[in-house]
């Protein structure tokens, strides 16, 4: 199964998704802010990262822009976690690299059929 790092700043919900693609088969490293999500993503070369938007010290937006501008991290297909739906932000991440948007909450198993859509996609 595929190795994906969730970026994403609240406990609760990063458990949660966590949880989820664990129990779908999927190897998961955690991220708690968007320098984290570099370095991580760095370390362990995941195949999918799913990050959320709002973070500390760098948002998901920045963290992106940084990870497509790296040759050893372009090619890692992102997918932003958000609560906010506006077609604004979801353009502004589509700008910075993003492969596409999952809107907060959602459930787990939509989660993981938008997951093997995603690494289906890119070959995973």
């Amino acid at each position: 199964m595929a190795k994906i790092l969730i970026a994403e700043d609240e406990r609760d919900i990063r458990d949660l998704v966590a949880f989820t693609l664990r129990f779908a088969g999927h190897e998961v490293v955690t991220a708690t802010n968007g320098e984290e999500a570099i370095t991580n993503a760095g370390e362990t070369n995941p195949d999918l990262i799913l990050m959320d938007v709002r973070m500390p010290r760098m948002t998901g937006y920045e963290a992106c822009k940084v990870m497509k501008a790296r040759p050893d991290l372009k090619d890692i297909p992102i997918v932003f976690l958000t609560a906010r739906g506006q077609e604004s932000e979801i353009q502004q991440g589509l700008d910075a690299g993003a492969e596409e948007y999952l809107l907060k909450p959602f459930a787990p198993d939509q989660l993981t059929a938008r997951v093997k859509a995603i690494l289906a996609k890119f070959g995973k």
